[in-house]
């Protein structure tokens, strides 16, 4: 078999090695989030945050229910991003999923 034939070939598997590693990578994404999570329920290791808000800058300090409040809408942040990313792995839509994934992984420090 010519050199260029054997070339062609390997570059064909390599491709469907490529192509169905990245069909599987948000999943996998998607599942290591939510194990990650799920196994930090009560730690900080993985918890949602948010940007730090101009009452911080302003040298308030935190109050209980302001730090409450601003976990819980991380919090629902964060399961937003990971919902779409679920919807979008769904339809096929790889790439999308994928950003989302790291919007997700932003929000809990995951870089």
């Amino acid at each position: 078999m010519p050199p260029l034939s054997l070339i062609l070939i390997a570059c064909v598997i390599i491709g469907l090695d490529v192509a169905s590693a990245h069909t599987n990578t948000c999943s996998d994404e998607i599942a290591h989030l939510e194990a990650l999570v799920e196994q930090s329920m009560g730690t900080s290791v993985a918890k949602p945050t948010l940007m730090q808000s101009i009452d911080a800058q302003l040298h308030r300090q935190p109050t209980r229910e302001s730090v409450r409040r601003a976990e819980e809408d991380a919090k629902l942040k964060f399961a937003a991003i990971l919902a779409r990313a679920k919807t979008l792995n769904a339809n096929g839509k790889t790439t999308q999923c994928i950003q989302s994934v790291a919007e997700a992984k932003r929000l809990l420090g995951i870089y």
